[in-house]
């Protein structure tokens, strides 16, 4: 493991932690921010970042960037503060915790890396610094580079009559067109392509699946998201929400909505795996894809 300080992007001020089978790039003059992550050896960053946006600080408005940011949810004038400034840091044997306060609200970020995989945890906190209670949830949002493929496992399929009650739900925003053939709606999987030159779409589930993957370049990026059961989420309660437009995909996970009296925090965790120099799948129709798909679940324990 090796945590080191360095320039990227234009930021004077970066970490980039780092084992023998990935690497990560935090931005500190921003934040919190991851700007890039990559397979080792010889990968590229999988994180789309805008490179028009890099490099700078002190903005009066929010700026994306790209990476994967903090945000919080539901999304309103309080997500869109800026987080333009420097933030506060705690190097961690094993990572960093990153630490800003926008609006009232501290935001935490603890980022870290496995040993001996290319296993990153993101521990996603915000703690209510104001005098009255906020309502709010985590947002961790994973900003991918275009033209990738992202796959998101759909529950067993049911019979009736055994079957009587729903076991996923599917929530659309008003610009999501479900005859958009980026969209593919299978039996075992939903996938989505990201494409040039097409409108925003944007899909949220109750996802209790644990994991959804993006295969792009002869790498595949596995995000995992638990489910917590009897609690409330945001946005008709979702805790996996997916985004794309002409320049990227978004992969966003969210902590329960819970109302928060001033001291009191809410948070989530997310987790990340990514596997290069793949052979392409030789297909995907859903038993090759599947079937494509198994050995990577199984080293990171899922079914």
């Amino acid at each position: 493991m090796k945590i080191e300080k360095m320039e990227f992007g234009g930021w004077a001020n970066c970490l980039r932690i780092a084992n023998e089978h990935a690497e990560m790039i935090v931005t500190l003059d921003v934040g919190p921010r991851i700007i890039s992550y990559q397979h080792l050896p010889g990968g590229k960053n999988v994180l789309k970042t805008n490179a028009e946006e890099l490099g700078k600080s002190g903005e009066d408005h929010f700026v994306g960037r790209g990476g994967h940011r903090l945000w919080l949810s539901p999304e309103n004038e309080r997500t869109y503060l800026p987080d333009n400034v420097p933030v506060h840091s705690e190097l961690l044997a094993d990572g960093v915790r990153l630490e800003s306060i926008v609006g009232g609200i501290k935001k935490e970020l603890t980022i870290t890396l496995a040993a001996e995989t290319s296993a990153v945890t993101l521990a996603h906190r915000a703690t209510n610094l104001g005098a009255e209670p906020v309502t709010l949830a985590t947002w961790g949002i994973t900003v991918m580079e275009p033209g990738g493929l992202e796959i998101i496992p759909r529950p067993p399929l049911g019979e009736h009559p055994r079957d009587l009650l729903p076991n996923r739900m599917l929530v659309l925003w008003p610009y999501t067109d479900t005859s958009d053939d980026r969209w593919r709606w299978g039996r075992e999987f939903i996938t989505l392509r990201q494409t040039a030159h097409t409108p925003p779409t944007k899909l949220g589930l109750r996802h209790r699946m644990g994991w959804v993957g993006y295969l792009m370049r002869s790498a595949l990026f596995i995000k995992t998201v638990a489910f917590e059961e009897g609690a409330t989420y945001p946005d008709f309660g979702c805790n996996f929400e997916t985004f794309s437009n002409a320049q990227m995909l978004e992969m966003e996970t969210l902590s329960p909505l819970r109302t928060l009296a001033p001291g009191e925090s809410v948070g989530h965790t997310e987790g990340w795996r990514l596997f290069g120099s793949l052979p392409e799948p030789d297909s995907l129709k859903e038993p090759a894809l599947a079937e494509w798909l198994a050995p990577f679940l199984a080293k990171i324990g899922l079914p």
